[in-house]
């Protein structure tokens, strides 16, 4: 087939056109509201922890930044959703060590948490701790163990598999049995130690309040270093546990494939939601504590799962821990 002078001239103005428009559609983003999945259910620790970074990253970002919770499956739908979303950088992920990595071992899952996604800034990590019912007689760690020996019949409240991931590796650890009792929100799982229906848990920081106003007891965290909100807690590790060492953490992340320049904004504006002193407070109070500045990037949260990958699978599998 010939083609006209004519018809090259307009076949590359055509390819020219299309060539400014991409342009000009990467220099303008965002130009309409982006959506954050968050996959747990509103009023969940995740879904406070995404509110409050979304709100300051809208200043930056000059647009919305819509919440949409998509629980179920320990995050797996969520983040599942936000992996087969279009990679244009308006569909985001708040995402957790839950869905974006322990999944990986614990289901069979229509995404793969190493591959699928496009790191765009870690957020905070979170550290457990263990509480008990005011009841129990033990005061330190080593007497609460005790105590547990002596007590088979001892329930544990959790509320996601990470939780039953820490369970089972302490009873691994200190030779005890728990009866596991799973539960929704973390909000019952306090409500009914401090009831009595349950005797102890692996929980956020978020019971703090509850151990200062005598309410339950606290015997140590799953930190590598003392919590800055609780600096009267020991570590396990540093009571001979360092394998009851866990960090919760949270990170964005986008769909494989979006361009690095947006990638590249949106950790521009996460970054600087980070450093609002406001911000960094509200979070301080559900116990977080913020990644170092030289790891907000892409590539640390990126080798930060790897490397969760590579400590916590094998576990899993050695444990035989499965998915409910």
């Amino acid at each position: 087939m010939k083609f006209q002078r004519r018809d090259l001239l307009r076949l590359a103005a055509g390819a020219a056109l299309s060539a400014v428009a991409l342009v000009a559609q990467a220099e303008t983003y965002p130009s309409r509201p982006i959506t954050m999945i968050v996959s747990t259910a509103a009023g969940s620790n995740s879904d406070s922890i995404a509110r409050i970074i979304a709100e300051r990253m809208r200043e930056n970002l000059r647009q919305p930044i819509i919440i949409e919770n998509i629980g179920g499956a320990d995050g797996s739908i969520g983040a599942g959703r936000a992996a087969r979303a279009r990679p244009d950088g308006y569909t985001i992920e708040l995402g957790a060590i839950g869905p974006n990595l322990l999944n990986g071992a614990f289901y069979s899952l229509n995404y793969d948490p190493l591959n699928d996604f496009a790191p765009i800034s870690p957020l905070i990590t979170q550290s457990l701790f263990l509480y008990a019912k005011k009841t129990v007689p033990a005061r330190s760690l080593t007497e609460l163990i005790a105590w547990l020996r002596s007590n088979p019949k001892v329930s544990a409240g959790t509320t996601g598999l990470g939780q039953r991931l820490v369970v089972a590796v302490f009873q691994r650890e200190t030779g005890t049995r728990l009866a596991v009792v799973p539960y929704r929100s973390s909000a019952a799982v306090f409500q009914d130690l401090m009831g009595g229906q349950i005797d102890i848990a692996f929980m956020s920081p978020d019971g703090l309040p509850l151990v200062r106003a005598g309410s339950l007891k606290a015997y140590a965290a799953t930190s590598n270093t003392r919590m800055t909100a609780a600096p009267d807690i020991p570590t396990f590790a540093e009571l001979g546990f360092p394998t009851v060492s866990w960090t919760l953490w949270h990170g964005l992340f986008a769909p494989k494939g979006t361009p690095k320049d947006i990638i590249g904004k949106l950790n521009a504006a996460a970054v600087a939601a980070l450093a609002d002193p406001a911000v960094r407070s509200r979070l301080a109070d559900f116990g977080g504590e913020m990644f170092p500045r030289e790891q907000q990037t892409p590539e640390a949260l990126g080798a930060f799962v790897k490397a969760d990958a590579e400590k916590w699978w094998p576990i899993i599998k050695e444990l035989g821990i499965k998915g409910d």
